[in-house]
């Protein structure tokens, strides 16, 4: 067995040939100590200046104990120099901590989503012929891996951590180029979800949700986003994700083509992201386009007698809807991440280039085995409701 070094000025590579045409290439956290709960840190690695990477596979080495979540980023240039930093949206200023990082964002240049784990999710492995492409000549110089942490029981008892991926890679060139497109959301949920109300005063607000949470039982609340992909470009979805913290119900994507009467609604991937994050293939052909949409819903459930926001720490939400794609050649989509204000201010009924009408009425639906619970299973969380929701209105005609 053949093994080489990369050394990056922060971290180091190990790359293992397990055969003639791959290797094995260690994207881990050097040993770091988190200070907080929610702590979000980051390590940089740096890629083979003079040839190209080609990743195929994705095997996690963390445990959800340990991280909510490991995001790997593509880079022109990493957020800081450091070894590790905090890169955090909302950096922890408790200064009792006796060790502190730098703060920075992910990438000073060049971002780009390359992978995504979460909850104990399994290996991934791309398509035949499909990769993520970096190093040399592309615009990815460096690898920066994130961890979000969960808890801090193994940094009290002493240890630190190691988390992070084990990618799969070889040298030949593939045929084709993988890329992440990732719809999200901001927005909030009113207590007990009662949501989809525009308030003109916080007087007529608290008298609405102090009369209203004696009666109405917990309901749902749907988080929207939708772009027009604009770039000439022919994408191939082949696989999908969902993300959302404790209040998640069921995330579902979309491609939508055409106008008016005859647009037409496809499902690129619906899942409850209760259940482990991993990427889960496209069970359909599907091809997107110069003029299509694509379009995201998560739908949640506000159990809580507080609002809840779209945030960063696990007390908050998220709504997130990756799509892995792959184009034939290199020329992968400029915009790829797809955002929206959320409710109350962004729902697809607002939008007039969305004909809600042709909405599947499964959308907002948990689906049954493998990508949602069996009937009568309680969703991991403490969710206490039925699994199987009647569909949300597509048109929400009462607003305050």
């Amino acid at each position: 067995m053949i093994f080489s070094i990369i050394l990056g000025f922060s971290s180091i590579l190990l790359l293992t040939a397990t055969d003639e045409t791959s290797n094995t290439l260690n994207i881990l956290m050097p040993d770091v100590v988190a200070n907080h709960v929610d702590d979000y840190l980051c390590t940089s690695f740096e890629m083979d200046k003079d040839k190209t990477t080609y990743i195929t596979a994705f095997n996690p080495s963390a445990t959800s104990k340990d991280a909510h979540h490991i995001l790997l980023f593509g880079c022109t240039e990493p957020g800081s120099e450091k070894k590790i930093w905090n890169c955090g949206e909302m950096a922890n200023t408790d200064d009792s901590s006796d060790e502190s990082y730098e703060t920075a964002p992910t990438c000073a240049s060049g971002s780009t989503i390359i992978y995504a784990w979460a909850m104990d999710a399994e290996k991934t492995e791309l398509p035949k012929d499909v990769a993520f492409k970096v190093g040399g000549s592309t615009p990815i110089k460096y690898l920066v891996l994130q961890v979000h942490y969960a808890n801090l029981d193994k940094f009290k008892a002493g240890k630190t951590d190691r988390s992070g991926l084990v990618l799969t890679t070889t040298s030949n060139p593939t045929p084709k180029t993988a890329g992440v497109m990732l719809l999200l959301t901001d927005g909030a949920m009113a207590p007990h979800s009662l949501g989809n109300l525009i308030f003109t005063s916080k007087r007529v607000a608290l008298l609405l949700l102090l009369t209203i949470s004696r009666f109405q039982e917990n309901t749902e609340e749907v988080f929207e986003v939708a772009c027009k992909i604009e770039q000439d470009i022919l994408m191939h979805p082949f696989a999908f994700r969902t993300h959302a913290h404790k209040l998640g119900l069921v995330n579902s994507g979309y491609r939508v083509h055409g106008k008016n009467d005859d647009q037409e609604w496809t499902e690129i991937g619906r899942r409850s992201p209760q259940l482990p994050q991993m990427f889960y293939p496209v069970q359909k052909d599907i091809t997107i386009q110069q003029g299509d949409y694509v379009a995201a819903v998560c739908t949640m459930y506000n159990t809580n007698s507080h609002i809840v926001r779209i945030g960063s720490t696990g007390n908050d939400e998220m709504c997130n809807f990756y799509m892995m794609y792959w184009v034939d050649g290199d020329q992968l989509l400029d915009e790829d991440i797809c955002t929206s204000s959320g409710p109350p201010r962004y729902y697809f009924d607002l939008d007039r280039h969305l004909n809600v009408d042709k909405i599947p009425e499964d959308a907002f639906r948990i689906p049954p085995p493998p990508n949602g619970p069996a009937p009568g299973e309680p969703l991991q969380g403490g969710h206490h409701m039925m699994m199987q929701h009647a569909a949300k209105p597509h048109k929400r005609q009462y607003r305050y």
